[in-house]
C-alpha cells in the first residue's frame, strides 16, 4: 500500500539522492544514476523539448526528475528517503522512469471530460494529449516542492469518474425505450439528466435521448398527474446496473431542487424548456421538432 503523503515537498528523486549523500561509499551508484538520468534527461529532451538548446535540455531534466519521482511515488514504498533510494538503487533509474511514464499514459488514456467526441481515436489528439499531461504533471525544479504526485491523483480520481459517467451514459443509449442511441458523440452528463428527469413520471421507460416536444409533454404530464417522484425514482433504479445506480442517485439529488421542482411549479413551461435545453439536456437533444 501506498502510504506515502501528498504534501508540498522536494522531488522524490531528489529525497533519494539525499539519502544517497548520507552512504559512506557512495561513488559507483551516484555514477550510475549520473549516466542514467544523463542518457534519460536525453531521450526526454528528444521526444518533448529540445536536445538542441539549452533550455530544452533544461525542460527535460525536470520532466525527467518528475517522472521518475512520479514513479517512486507510486510504488507503495515507506515514505523515507532511504527506501527511496533503495527503490531506485534495486530498479534502476529508467526502470522507474518507465513506471513513472506508465502512470502518465495510463491517465491520459482516461477522459478528461464526461464527453465522448470523434476525436477521442485521433492518433494526432491522442499524443498531442499525451504531452499535455506529461509537461503538466512531470515538470520538477529539484531546487523547489513538487506537487505532481498530488496532481496525479486527483486527476486520476476526475478521469476514472468520468469513466464511469460515460459508461452510465453509454448503457442508458443502449437501452433506451425507443431504441439503442448510435450517434457517436456522447454528452454522458446530458443523457443521464435526460433518464433522470425522465423517470419522475413514472411509465418506466428510459429515456437517454429527446427532443423538444417529448420535454414538452413531460412537463404538462408531470402538472397533470403529480407522480410521486421519489417512488418513480427507486422504482427506476431497480433497472439500473449496481455499478450505475450511486452515479444516478447522485444525479438525483442535484435535480430534486432545481430543474425537477421547476417542472411541477407554476413556472411557464416555455421557461422551464429553455432551462432544459440549455442546461441539461445539452446535445442530447434532438434538433428537429416532430
Amino acid at each position: 500500500m501506498n502510504i506515502t503523503s501528498y504534501t508540498a515537498r522536494a522531488p522524490q528523486l531528489v529525497q533519494a539522492l539525499e539519502a544517497l549523500a548520507q552512504r559512506a561509499d557512495n561513488q559507483d551508484s551516484a555514477s550510475t544514476l549520473f549516466h542514467e538520468l544523463s542518457g534519460i534527461t536525453v531521450l526526454v529532451a528528444k521526444k518533448f523539448t529540445n536536445d538542441r538548446t539549452a533550455d530544452g535540455m533544461h525542460d527535460a531534466f525536470h520532466l525527467t526528475v518528475g517522472c521518475i519521482s512520479l514513479g517512486i511515488s507510486q510504488a507503495g514504498i515507506a515514505d523515507s528517503n532511504e527506501a527511496k533510494l533503495s527503490f531506485l538503487l534495486q530498479h534502476g533509474a529508467e526502470y522507474v522512469f518507465q513506471m513513472g511514464f506508465r502512470h502518465i499514459k495510463e491517465l491520459s488514456a482516461l477522459p478528461y471530460a464526461a464527453y465522448v467526441s470523434d476525436f477521442d481515436n485521433d492518433a494526432f489528439i491522442q499524443q498531442r494529449n499525451l504531452k499535455a499531461i506529461f509537461l503538466e504533471i512531470c515538470n520538477a525544479d529539484p531546487v523547489s516542492v513538487w506537487t505532481g504526485d498530488a496532481v496525479y491523483q486527483n486527476e486520476l480520481l476526475d478521469r476514472k469518474r468520468n469513466r464511469k459517467i460515460i459508461d452510465c451514459a453509454k448503457w442508458l443509449r443502449k437501452n433506451n425505450s425507443n431504441g439503442l442511441v448510435k450517434d457517436s458523440e456522447l454528452d454522458a452528463n446530458a443523457a443521464i439528466s435526460i433518464a433522470v428527469i425522465f423517470a419522475v413520471s413514472g411509465d418506466g421507460c428510459i429515456v437517454a435521448r429527446t427532443g423538444q416536444r417529448e420535454l414538452e409533454n413531460l412537463i404538462a404530464r408531470a402538472r397533470e398527474t403529480r407522480p410521486d417522484v421519489e417512488v418513480n425514482w427507486n422504482d427506476f433504479l431497480k433497472k439500473i446496473p449496481p455499478e450505475f445506480q450511486p452515479i444516478l442517485r447522485e444525479r438525483m439529488e442535484e435535480l430534486r431542487g432545481t430543474i425537477v421542482k421547476k417542472i411541477f411549479s407554476k413556472t411557464k413551461i416555455k421557461t422551464v424548456l429553455t432551462e432544459l435545453q440549455d442546461h441539461y439536456a445539452g446535445s442530447e437533444q434532438d434538433i428537429d421538432y416532430s
